[in-house]
């Protein structure tokens, strides 16, 4: 059977003109707490296990493998845009210069940019009106530093953005009852001003000794989105919380760091869903 018809996909809706996805563990060729289906460099994994899995996924999109971008993620705020110029560059300096981002945007038809997760929270934004997307990773990090509405004004300002005009889609991720932090993550939300309230409750620790914080990271970002501009309506959570479906997504905190990635992307006007294998779609989290 075709490798690329065996990988398990879940496809979110932006419309006709574009397909995005996250992956999930199935159909790839990777071992272990790799298993099975991984393209991130940066975790560990066998290379010609994740080019053997990059070129399946690329089939499946329709694409050459130089046109899906994904950046070496720090938990910073940087945003890249994806623009001809540097996909005219070999894959070293391709790679090279995407080296410290943890977003990706381009106006590039045909081009899939991406950002990897294994608990933390990926973010698509699709401005239809411009023809632009974004693929952001928002760790607890960068959720603190806001780099969703970095993004966003990235977006406005290379491509006229109006925010009430984005769809946005809010990726599997850790959600609350399983991301227990301890207090200086806690206070790191405090210090920037983020109504602690509304992103964060006590609950008992494991051992019965006593209660710790727990942070809900898709809310936290939801609301930066809302903060942005964008509608409530337009905005899409996953219910999935990769900690506790770890057998069907990659759980850095189940897994270890050394376990594959989840890969988030988007791309423009390539209508090539019917080559996956999709998987059932669960409906997003009603907000």
């Amino acid at each position: 059977m075709d490798k690329a018809k065996c990988i398990t996909l879940d496809y979110y809706d932006f419309g006709p003109d574009v397909v995005a996805f996250s992956s999930t563990r199935h159909g790839g060729c990777s071992k272990g707490h790799y298993g099975s289906f991984n393209i991130n460099r940066y975790c560990g994994d066998d290379e010609t296990c994740i080019r053997k899995n990059l070129e399946a996924l690329c089939s499946i999109l329709g694409i050459s493998n130089d046109r899906l971008l994904m950046p070496h993620q720090v938990h910073e705020t940087k945003v890249a845009q994806i623009d001809e110029t540097l996909l005219s560059h070999p894959e070293g300096q391709r790679r090279e210069a995407l080296e410290g981002y943890d977003a990706l945007m381009t106006n590039l038809k045909g081009v899939c940019v991406g950002v990897s997760t294994a608990d933390c929270i990926p973010i698509l934004l699709y401005d239809k009106p411009n023809h632009a997307v974004c693929a952001i990773h928002a760790g607890w990090r960068g959720t603190v530093k806001r780099i969703v509405e970095r993004a966003i004004e990235a977006m406005k300002e290379n491509y006229g953005t109006q925010p009430q005009q984005l769809v946005a889609q809010i990726g599997p991720g850790i959600h609350l009852d399983s991301f227990e932090v301890g207090d200086e993550v806690y206070e790191a939300f405090v210090q920037e001003g983020f109504d602690m309230s509304t992103i964060s409750r006590k609950f008992p620790t494991g051992d019965g000794m006593g209660e710790k914080w727990h942070i809900d990271l898709p809310e936290c970002n939801r609301l930066q989105l809302v903060a942005s501009g964008l509608l409530s309506q337009n905005i899409k959570v996953s219910p999935v919380c990769t900690f506790l479906q770890a057998n069907d997504y990659f759980s850095a905190r189940r897994l270890g760091i050394n376990s594959g990635r989840i890969f988030t992307g988007i791309m423009m006007n390539i209508g090539a869903k019917a080559n996956g294998s999709p998987r059932q779609r669960i409906p997003d989290r009603v907000l």
